[in-house]
């Protein structure tokens, strides 16, 4: 299966990990910058390889390769019109989260997916993770009986040589902050494991440290979904003096779960009414990983190039992206507004909250 790769920055190296554990056809790699194509393609000792071309304009790749999977890695604002790009171009695509920085573009994505028959998939790659996978088993087979309420904590670091890397990181119109870029893969497995069906969120968010950004860095919430069930959000880059845990809990009725680790990779209880043989192997359970994003874009891929193949839509749909983005979307109009924000959301974009923290900023200079 012909694949390219665009964007070659923080994230690619998982992409790249994923393209050769399952055996596609790198055919070419994009990035406005030409070095960092070389300095990622020698991470995986293929600098030397004449058979990966390189371009600098994902436009001109696309129509000279045609291939048959895209994956966009790129700062987060031009999601969107890349995927646009390639799925009017017959391409299927793999978009890193967000999948775009408004409801419109995302709604956009959805629809043209549909129009021109090509798979989408958003890359939450933590849906893969073997806790969380079971967990959902778990919930599937009714284990926990009824929800009562659940949570997701993003307790990370993001310090000032992390923004300098990227000039459009923190900012309202490539990026957002940390609820967007870090904690969004959390909000996404509350929301998936919680009943998806969201009536209301009400949120609070601030920029304690990061005063050299647009955007917040440590954001709260309280949503209610139409299950009855309630969550709540806590996410931050502001821990010090590094990443703590991404940990997620559920409490049923007859069952409690607490995945912990740093990205939401460890069984750290395990606790249900019917006690099971497998269950054993599961109290404890760790994963090991050599960053934050985990070892899931492997089976992300893998389920992709299956749902190719075989016609399905893919396990984390376009829809499962625009919902991560709604989430968060209605978490900053809340604390925009002061309010809580009925959900659906319509026309809600991430530069509608710019100069957010302006004021903040001029206070502390």
């Amino acid at each position: 299966m012909k694949y390219v790769l665009i964007g070659c920055g923080r994230i690619a190296v998982n992409h790249i990990k994923a393209v050769l554990n399952n055996h596609l056809e790198l055919a070419a790699v994009c990035d406005v910058k030409p070095e960092a194509m070389e300095t990622l393609l020698a991470k995986h000792g293929l600098e030397k390889d004449t058979s990966i071309r390189r371009y600098t304009d994902y436009r001109e790749m696309i129509e000279a390769e045609q291939p048959t999977l895209a994956a966009i890695a790129t700062e987060s604002g031009i999601h969107a019109e890349i995927a646009l790009y390639c799925i009017a171009h017959g391409v299927n695509v793999i978009i890193e989260k967000p999948m775009a920085m408004s409801m419109a573009d995302a709604d956009a994505i959805v629809e043209a997916a549909q129009a021109h028959h090509v798979k989408v998939c958003a890359c939450h790659q933590n849906r893969f993770n073997p806790a969380v996978q079971a967990t959902r088993k778990a919930l599937e087979e009714g284990r926990f009986g009824k929800l009562s309420h659940g949570s997701i904590h993003v307790r990370w670091n993001r310090n000032k040589g992390y923004y300098d890397q990227a000039p459009w990181r923190g900012t309202w119109a490539q990026d957002g902050g940390c609820m967007m870029n870090q904690c969004i893969h959390g909000v996404d497995l509350l929301r998936w494991m919680m009943g998806d069906d969201v009536v209301e969120v009400y949120a609070q968010t601030a920029q304690q440290f990061h005063h050299y950004l647009e955007c917040e860095d440590v954001g709260m919430a309280v949503v209610k979904f139409a299950n009855g069930a309630i969550g709540t959000i806590e996410g931050t880059t502001n821990v010090y003096p590094k990443n703590l845990e991404e940990t997620l809990y559920l409490f049923g009725e007859t069952g409690t779960v607490k995945i912990g680790g740093t990205s939401t990779n460890n069984i750290d209880v395990w606790q249900f009414a019917d006690q099971r043989e497998e269950d054993a192997a599961l109290q404890g359970l760790q994963e090991a990983t050599s960053n934050v994003y985990g070892n899931g874009h492997t089976a992300v891929y893998a389920d992709m190039m299956d749902a190719i193949v075989h016609d399905r839509a893919p396990y984390i749909d376009a829809q499962a992206g625009r919902r991560a983005l709604e989430m968060i979307l209605a978490m900053y109009q809340s604390a925009a507004t002061g309010m809580p924000v009925k959900l659906p959301l319509k026309d809600v974009a991430s530069l509608d909250f710019t100069g957010r923290f302006d004021k903040k900023e001029e206070t502390n200079g």
